[in-house]
């Protein structure tokens, strides 16, 4: 018996075709698609406007060109109609995904990607993980499993990232394209640099640039690239030494992202799981996930686990066996091909 069920065929070919779409975008509405407006100023010149709710549910409006009827203003209202139309096409079919169990990111996290997407950050190497990375995976591979709940949005970089132009602004000035107003979040102690950004208020709603550690201990590392500082984990670079293209969907549309492969996702998982002190909930919640993707693995791409495993860091190996222990109930019997792979 399966522990967590596979969405139908035709809902797994449906994600494909939306998968298809946003990673042929090459930009990505950072709200809802909205519409096409003319307007006209003080000085009665008419130009085209783009309408949209963003984020935070405000409406927007931002000028698009003008003066109606020049061809050049004409050819970019209606290019922008046509983006317009192909995202709203998709709409419907995203709130089927979602019904039927799918994972859906909430819209301040959509809107963020959809800056970041159009910055080329992923496009250059850069990583979404963690929670919303798992969302992303599942979807992907056809897994209907409990919906996740998370305020923070974690990003990586294994190395410099290849931008075709690198960026200008820092970090932070790329969030806000979002709409969000992001600031830095200070450290402990002032004298270190920020490697997290939160929305602006009470918000918890969090950023987290993250580099892989060289040995064991958690640091700091400059990202001159990002104009930025990531802060360095343990065995983050067995994580991020393979990734994938997918979407991340959202009731405003689909974007491209790029996230690990699964089966380096789940061994990571449960090897963080034992560097987590005291055993809290952060550990309990990296193993579930973990066990749903091991399980669905060993059941759908037998091989997969075997062959991540042969490139675990030598030092992880104590951390991922104590984990074993903890997750051998779950699947040697309900996924006996997954616990055979992760056991040998």
């Amino acid at each position: 018996m399966a522990t967590y069920p596979l969405h139908p065929a035709s809902l797994t070919t449906l994600f494909s075709e939306i998968e298809a779409f946003a990673l042929a975008q090459e930009t990505v509405f950072v709200g809802t698609p909205g519409s096409v407006l003319r307007r006209r100023n003080a000085s009665r010149f008419e130009f085209y406007a783009h309408q949209f709710y963003d984020a935070l549910g405000a409406k927007r409006e931002r000028y698009v060109a003008g003066p109606v009827g020049s061809s050049e203003a004409d050819a970019a209202a209606d290019e922008l109609n046509t983006r317009i139309a192909e995202t709203k096409r998709m709409a419907p079919l995203i709130r089927l995904l979602g019904r039927e169990g799918f994972q859906l990111a909430d819209s301040r996290t959509f809107a963020t990607l959809a800056a970041l997407h159009n910055h080329s950050f992923f496009a250059a190497g850069g990583l979404l993980v963690g929670s919303h990375a798992y969302g992303a995976i599942l979807n992907r591979l056809g897994v209907r499993a409990p919906s996740y709940r998370t305020e923070d949005v974690d990003l990586a970089r294994g190395g410099p990232l290849a931008f075709v132009s690198p960026p200008k602004h820092p970090f932070v000035e790329i969030l806000r394209d979002s709409g969000i107003e992001f600031v830095e979040l200070p450290q402990l102690d002032p004298r270190t640099p920020a490697t997290s950004y939160k929305q602006r208020g009470r918000s918890t709603f969090q950023i987290e640039l993250l580099a892989p550690a060289r040995g064991e201990e958690i640091g700091s590392i400059a990202i001159p690239e990002l104009h930025a500082q990531a802060t360095t984990l343990p065995f983050l670079g067995y994580l991020l030494k393979e990734s994938q293209f997918t979407t991340v969907l959202a009731q405003e549309g689909s974007c491209a992202v790029r996230v690990p492969i699964p089966e380096r996702f789940a061994i990571h998982k449960l090897i963080v799981s034992e560097l987590r002190h005291g055993g809290d909930s952060k550990s309990q919640k990296d193993r579930t996930q973990a066990i749903v993707l091991c399980a669905a693995l060993g059941d759908s791409r037998p091989g997969a686990l075997a062959a991540a495993l042969d490139e675990v860091p030598r030092r992880a190996v104590k951390y991922f066996r104590r984990a074993l222990v903890s997750v051998r109930e779950a699947l040697e019997k309900s996924h006996p091909r997954a616990w055979e792979e992760l056991s040998s």
